[in-house]
């Protein structure tokens, strides 16, 4: 679904208090993202129950009801978890897996409000939500019909909205530092094979596993329940910030010179997790233009050439992950460039 309105959680909470009174809402995106949860909180700030009807598990019937004769004529009898007689907050979860039958049963539900000769309670909101079909869930195509009937928005990830919200449900402490350091490790792309993949939901599903073992969790605790929560490679690059935490290692530390990077092949998960934050830290400082450097920034880069070079004397390889491309995201130019006329080793060696 191609839409121009691209929202953040709270945006989409600001969103849904101006349009969905008025007119049906589609929320669009990814699995885990928080689409349920933000509908269901949002029913209850308003202090309206909310019904949950699961797309991928309805019958037609299980919308415009069954018949019955009364007085020789057939009356279809709606289902009574929808035929409420006050006004609540029905929410049609994972509407475009619907089958084409069940879809059709929704048109004079979304755009009349009305199953047969029920109407639905004025003032009851109605909100629908779906997967997208690039996210590998199981999607199909939406009738035009019943698209015209909706409002349509697509939800983002925000690791800002998402902290707040984790600092006020206690989210582990854990997961709470490795989101402030690594926040684009929120959420990434649900994988084309079967395996767990990094959402927001993953990562509370994680916090419950830590608290659960409690002060019994050990290092292969961790690295069995990251695995089993997170995209593979966040897992390991969780288990390395644990290893971090509780060791001697900082990367503040380590970059205003108190101490230098670890360096023992035992600890090489914990170098890589250092180095992918470091890289991490100089995309968030750095500016895009040279001329734009302030004085704070300006001490950053000169360091930050002296940090590099250490690192490839202990490896190469880390060294030229943190200068490369990953995901589209580069350091600046200007600054490559300067890498480039300090350290040519680095850069020669990775064109071997």
């Amino acid at each position: 679904m191609n839409t121009i309105f691209n929202v953040t959680q709270k945006q989409l909470y600001d969103f849904l208090l101006n349009i969905a009174p008025v007119r049906p809402v589609f929320i669009w995106g990814a699995p885990g993202i928080g689409k349920s949860a933000i509908v269901e909180n949002f029913a209850a700030e308003l202090g309206m129950n909310c019904v949950s009807l699961l797309g991928s598990q309805l019958a037609p019937e299980d919308i415009i009801g069954v018949p019955q004769i009364k007085d020789g004529y057939s009356v279809f009898c709606p289902p009574k978890m929808i035929a409420r007689n006050e006004p609540y907050c029905l929410f049609l979860d994972e509407l475009n897996a619907c089958s084409q039958e069940v879809q059709k049963a929704f048109y004079s539900l979304i755009h009349d409000r009305r199953i047969g000769e029920f109407i639905l309670p004025e003032g009851t909101i109605v909100i629908g939500a779906g997967n997208r079909a690039q996210d590998s869930a199981i999607v199909k195509p939406m009738s035009s019909a019943l698209i015209n009937r909706m409002v349509h928005v697509q939800l983002r990830a925000s690791h800002k909205d998402w902290l707040e919200w984790a600092y006020e449900h206690e989210i582990h402490p854990y997961v709470i530092e490795y989101i402030q350091m690594r926040p684009d490790h929120l959420w990434s792309e649900p994988p084309k094979t079967e395996e767990p993949f990094s959402t927001p939901r993953s990562w509370h599903m994680l916090s419950d596993c830590l608290y659960a073992y409690g002060k019994s969790l050990q290092e292969k605790d961790i690295e069995i329940l990251a695995s089993s929560c997170l995209s593979p490679h966040v897992a390991g690059q969780f288990k390395a910030f644990i290893k971090q935490v509780q060791s001697k290692y900082d990367l503040a530390k380590i970059m205003n010179g108190e101490l230098r990077w670890p360096d023992q092949p035992e600890e090489r998960d914990l170098l890589y997790f250092m180095a992918q934050s470091f890289r991490a830290q100089l995309i968030k400082e750095l500016p895009k233009e040279n001329t734009m450097l302030k004085g704070n920034q300006r001490e950053l880069a000169f360091r930050s050439k002296d940090l590099i070079k250490e690192l490839s004397s202990i490896s190469l390889e880390i060294a030229q992950m943190v200068v490369s491309e990953q995901k589209g995201e580069v350091l600046p130019a200007w600054f490559m460039l300067e890498v480039i006329r300090d350290l040519p080793r680095l850069v020669a060696k990775k064109g071997d």
